[in-house]
């Protein structure tokens, strides 16, 4: 199977379309429209989302591109010879890790500030199974779809062609896709199963999920093909792992030492009771005390 172009003329024009873009395109309407529909579920309001969502599209590429070109500084391509490529990111060079400390603070602090209802804690654990689904959805239309985007070389019959690249490679961004579904699975069977659980707890399951993946795939399919940034994202994903499995281990002690419904507490100073989505119909919701 020979590589995907990663650009073309658009309608035989001298207008270049990158198809990783369009990818990344698709994914950022995917999330909006997702999280979108979680909100409405959930009983929020939803029209302050489209202004907010602009601004958190903005944030995460720039945190994305800066995080990447700081690990890749005199890497390949190198930034600091050519700092011209800095710009250049429909050649690929997004930072994960990156689009989470620029997107998810900025979305946090404009989602208080226009829905002032839906406090963080809240806000965080509708998200994060929206992420996860995100992140699929982007491994599928954005590295599959840009230059050096496959792993190690390999003669297996799944190997696959990538441009940029020579003989076939691991699909990696297939894996990834693959496994953060399962994640995002994950997540909902936690919301649906454990109605009672402490606010943050979704996020944090999604955090040590998450880390772990990107520990893992980083270090047995793409290690050694990124230098210093394959490292650093080894390190940073286990460092979320980490901090997901002690935020999950707190929250729930904090939970077991409270002995009621956390459910009920308001951390905005509302009275306004928090609106939950309804377990699966047949199946009873259990709790956690």
């Amino acid at each position: 199977m020979k590589p995907i172009p990663v650009a073309f003329h658009f309608l035989g024009t001298p207008l270049i379309v990158h198809t990783y873009g369009i990818g990344l395109a698709l994914t950022f309407y995917f999330g909006f429209r997702y999280f979108e529909r979680r909100l409405q579920r959930a009983g929020y309001p939803s029209d302050w989302l489209i202004g907010v969502f602009l601004w958190i599209v903005v944030a995460a590429i720039v945190g994305a591109r800066v995080v990447h070109v700081a690990a890749n500084w005199s890497a390949g391509p190198d930034y600091s010879a050519h700092p011209g490529d800095i710009l250049k990111i429909w050649n690929g060079g997004l930072s994960s890790f990156g689009g989470l400390l620029g997107g998810v603070p900025t979305g946090v602090l404009l989602a208080r500030r226009r829905c002032p209802t839906l406090d963080p804690g809240r806000a965080v654990d509708l998200v994060a199974p929206v992420l996860m689904a995100a992140w699929g959805v982007g491994r599928l239309l954005g590295p599959q779809l840009m230059v050096a985007g496959g792993g190690h070389p390999t003669g297996q019959w799944f190997g696959m062609y990538y441009a940029g690249e020579v003989g076939k490679r691991l699909p990696v961004p297939i894996f990834q896709a693959v496994e953060s579904f399962v994640i995002f699975g994950v997540l909902i069977w936690i919301e649906h199963r454990f109605v009672k659980r402490p606010r943050g707890f979704v996020l944090a399951a999604a955090m040590a999920l998450w880390g772990l993946e990107r520990f893992v795939e980083q270090h047995l399919w793409l290690s050694g093909s990124s230098g210093i940034g394959s490292t650093l994202v080894q390190a940073a994903g286990l460092g979320l792992f980490a901090a997901g499995v002690v935020t999950m281990v707190v929250l729930r002690r904090r939970q077991r030492h409270a002995g009621h419904d956390p459910s009920s507490d308001d951390t905005t100073g509302s009275a306004r009771p928090e609106p939950v989505e309804q377990p699966v119909a047949g199946r009873p919701a259990s709790t956690w005390t």
